[in-house]
């Protein structure tokens, strides 16, 4: 039957799936008569937990048999809860789940809740190795881990007591993974992390994340689209910007965690920026790279929010020019700050949630009109879509997975661009 993987939430999730994936074989689970499911879960929100404990369920009752081990960040937060579930085999850490001898003996676990555990103390942990993979299962770009955990304690978030404090990949085991899945045939590499842009403060020479983008693109010519995912602009270094205004190979596409938009509810939130940093930034590297697509992590409806702060932050869709919207309605976290400050009613919390994205819907839509027209450079996806460097999507019928094709922009649906070969549309 094999080891399948189910991951949830981020893309440094992605990838360690693809490094549990080898984990696993190496400990024999493929050679189980009925097979094995892991389930790589995310805790970012009450409602990513609730859909893994929920999968996890319906895999019982489809595949009684099988193995079932869960590990991830909501199984390291909250360990005992998923070792109480019916038909839980294992429950593994998150730095566990990357190690083959992790999962061996699978099966003579599972005879009391105390068996089923192997979640370790994440803050004990002190570096992160450079996992190697060939390749990221279904998908067209490749992700590469440069980072992980967290030394910030933003009042809502749970993820660095999932991830530990924040320790980064050395730079030439990071260089070495690009340089082997760039020479697989992947064009786009994405750098992930938790906290990414604090990147380097925990090695030697203490190297910032623009040394390691310059590092790469000098290092790999074979790579043709670098992209970053997540980061906090508050924390981006002078290289970075650098990179960002001259290397035409650094996709012109940035998402940045801004969270709010009122000054006194990202004090709360025991953020380190203001609102006038994020617009400022903003204003800088659009300056730097005209072409710039920003998209933003905006929370709504955070304890003690008042109509006038929600206000500020749906005015930092267009203080900012963002264009692909995250939005969060507020969820309690136990264990964190902000589950115990004075909360908002959940229908207010939805509302403005919904005014969010409402607002985010109607600058995508600009965004998409404003690129009729255009010649744009696609990196081709699975089932008929390709990625702008911006990051947009675009519906084709043409090209491979993994593809860069030239097109033009014809027009746009609502929800993605209409692209037609370049030569084509030239004829």
């Amino acid at each position: 039957m094999g080891v399948d993987i189910v991951t949830f939430g981020c893309r440094l999730n992605i990838y360690e799936s693809e490094v549990m994936k080898r984990a696993a074989h190496e400990a024999g689970l493929d050679a189980l008569a009925d097979g094995a499911i892991v389930f790589n879960t995310c805790a970012v929100t009450a409602e990513a937990v609730r859909r893994a404990r929920k999968a996890i369920r319906n895999a019982r009752r489809d595949r009684p048999k099988a193995r079932i081990i869960v590990t991830g960040c909501a199984a390291q937060t909250d360990p005992a809860a998923f070792a109480s579930m019916d038909g839980v085999d294992l429950v593994l850490g998150n730095e566990e789940k990357l190690t083959a001898g992790s999962y061996r003996a699978v099966p003579d676990f599972g005879v009391n809740d105390t068996e089923k555990l192997r979640v370790n103390d994440i803050m004990s942990v002190r570096e992160t190795a450079g996992h190697l993979v060939d390749a990221i299962d279904g998908h067209a770009r490749a992700f590469v881990q440069v980072q992980n955990g967290c030394d910030h304690r933003c009042t809502f978030c749970i993820i660095p007591f999932a991830r530990g404090n924040s320790r980064s990949v050395p730079m030439g085991a990071v260089v070495d993974q690009v340089r082997r899945l760039a020479g697989n045939g992947y064009a786009e590499i994405v750098l992930t992390g938790v906290d990414m842009t604090s990147y380097g403060a925990d090695l030697p020479g203490s190297p910032r994340l623009g040394r390691l983008v310059r590092s790469i693109l000098r290092q790999v010519p074979a790579v043709k689209r670098l992209r970053l995912s997540s980061i906090d602009s508050i924390e981006v270094d002078d290289d970075l910007m650098e990179m960002i205004a001259t290397e035409p190979r650094l996709m012109p596409h940035l998402h940045l965690s801004l969270q709010s938009g009122d000054d006194m509810i990202l004090k709360r939130m025991k953020r380190r920026h203001s609102r006038d940093d994020s617009i400022r930034f903003c204003e800088d590297v659009r300056r730097l790279r005209p072409d710039i697509v920003l998209g933003a992590d905006i929370i709504a409806g955070f304890p003690t929010e008042t109509d006038a702060m929600f206000e500020n932050s749906l005015g930092m869709v267009a203080a900012c020019g963002l264009t692909h919207l995250h939005v969060f309605p507020f969820s309690p976290r136990d264990g964190t700050p902000a589950a115990r400050m004075p909360q908002l009613h959940r229908d207010l919390v939805r509302s403005r949630a919904a005014r969010l994205r409402e607002a985010g819907e109607t600058a995508y839509r600009r965004h998409l009109s404003a690129l009729a027209g255009t010649a744009q450079s696609l990196l081709v996806e699975r089932g008929g879509i390709g990625r702008t460097e911006g990051f947009t999507p675009a519906a084709i019928s043409f090209g491979a997975p993994g593809d860069i094709v030239a097109v033009t922009i014809t027009g746009h649906d609502g929800a993605r661009l209409i692209a037609e070969p370049a030569l084509r549309q030239a004829a």
